[in-house]
């Protein structure tokens, strides 16, 4: 999941630019969909394509990102495509490291900005808890079986204080030690085909209870 930043470019604003340019403009009773994310998000569109195929379904995935890096790509990746629904899978990269320490604090805020921005252009939100992972094989000790439930608790609360959807992955997912379960993925934090089967009736679940909000 680990990525080497561009200094140039880094919240990789030119990954989706192209992408972006030629998407044509949501029609009026087009329910677009948005998944904001990182290497799980797009890893979808490799494991499990047809969770996408003829669906007005856009994923905006880019492996390794935190959320900080989103925030920034937010508006251009999420915003301007003009979803009725957000789906954001964020946090995991951050508890990493990935680009540099972070508290679980700064986390839930970046998480939180990103949900209001959406709710200020008028887009539904649907936060996802983390998936569970309980190391990282990359870079070992900094304990995410701990972590992530913390964050996941803070990222429920806050779903339920401003009336979006939580989308329980994490509770799907677990293996009892706050680990992925051994047969939804290869290396303990990136789902298989398997792990977005399970993920895919959540999601859609979660989508049709976004859109169902006023």
């Amino acid at each position: 999941m680990y990525s080497i930043l561009n200094a140039q470019d880094w919240a990789q604003l030119s990954h989706f630019e192209a992408a972006n340019k030629e998407l044509v403009d949501a029609k009026t009773n087009e329910n677009r969909v948005v998944f904001m994310g990182n290497s799980i998000t797009i890893g979808w569109s490799y494991h499990q394509p047809e969770f996408f195929e003829g669906k007005p379904y856009v994923n905006r995935g880019i492996s390794g990102q935190t959320t900080p890096q989103m925030l920034v790509r937010f508006r251009q990746d999420v915003i301007d495509l003009k979803p009725k629904v957000v789906v954001i899978l964020a946090g995991t990269n951050d508890i990493a490291g990935n680009t540099g320490p972070s508290t679980l604090q700064m986390i839930a805020d970046n998480l939180m900005s990103m949900s209001e921005l959406a709710e200020a252009n008028g887009i539904k939100v649907v936060l996802c808890s983390v998936l569970p992972a309980y190391e990282y094989p990359w870079r070992k000790g900094l304990m995410p079986n701990e972590k992530i439930p913390a964050l996941n608790n803070m990222i429920k609360n806050y779903t339920s204080s401003k009336g979006f959807v939580y989308l329980d992955y994490f509770s799907a997912m677990n293996d009892g030690n706050n680990g992925l379960k051994g047969d939804l993925g290869s290396d303990g934090v990136h789902p298989n085909k398997k792990g977005y089967e399970q993920m895919a009736p959540l999601a859609e679940k979660a989508i049709a209870d976004a859109l169902g909000r006023q």
